[in-house]
């Protein structure tokens, strides 16, 4: 958080817009498809426009063979006497936005191993030095009451679509705690039952 808030002030004000202006319903809840449902949309209209952009890394690695110098230990050749690229060395690696130097991604309801390979592509990022903190929001454990009481079109209950193995933040936090994302800093933000515009308490009563 301080990284956020002392070094990238503007890029955390937009952020924090974002997330005031997030208006989730119950139907949005209803709705399948998982990451590519509204509620991704909501954070592009409102991220797009300053500028933050979906990207992806990808990047060879030249490597350099230098000789020692005759008769000096210690001492190397300033010119290579052999040199290779390893072509898409790092490829493959998705950011759902980036601006300056923080990387954003939203994980909604995905397979938590979408986590494995969001902290692999940050700390890979960071590595690099292409930025210096990573965010990563998704749902929060209190929204599974919710979905216990939201129907769906077949009144059933919309948390047999909202699985344990799917992005919430218990999936998260043990692959924080295990240090997956290395030594690239990560804030780490669930959505509440307060994001959720038209629910109530006491519609679950």
């Amino acid at each position: 958080m301080e990284i956020m808030t002392q070094a990238f002030p503007r890029e955390w004000s937009e952020i924090l817009d974002c997330l005031c202006k997030l208006n989730i319903t119950t139907d949005d809840l209803r709705k399948s498809g998982g990451n590519e449902t509204n509620i991704p949309k909501k954070f592009d209209d409102v991220l797009y426009p300053y500028g933050w952009r979906e990207i992806r890394i990808s990047g060879d690695l030249h490597i350099k063979i230098y000789p020692r110098q005759a008769e000096q230990r210690g001492r190397f050749s300033n010119v290579p006497y052999e040199e290779r690229v390893l072509e898409g060395y790092i490829d493959g690696h998705n950011i759902d936005f980036l601006k300056n130097r923080v990387a954003f991604d939203l994980e909604w309801n995905s397979k938590d191993q979408t986590f494995d390979r969001d902290l692999l592509a940050m700390r890979t990022y960071y590595d690099c030095d292409i930025i210096s903190a990573g965010i990563i929001i998704t749902r929060a454990k209190e929204l599974n009451d919710i979905f216990k009481a939201v129907l769906d079109g077949d009144g059933k209950p919309i948390m047999r679509k909202y699985g344990a193995s799917t992005t919430w933040m218990g999936k998260l936090l043990y692959r924080l705690d295990s240090r997956r994302n290395g030594g690239c800093p990560i804030l780490a933000v669930g959505i509440k039952k307060a994001c959720i515009s038209d629910w109530k308490e006491e519609s679950a009563e």
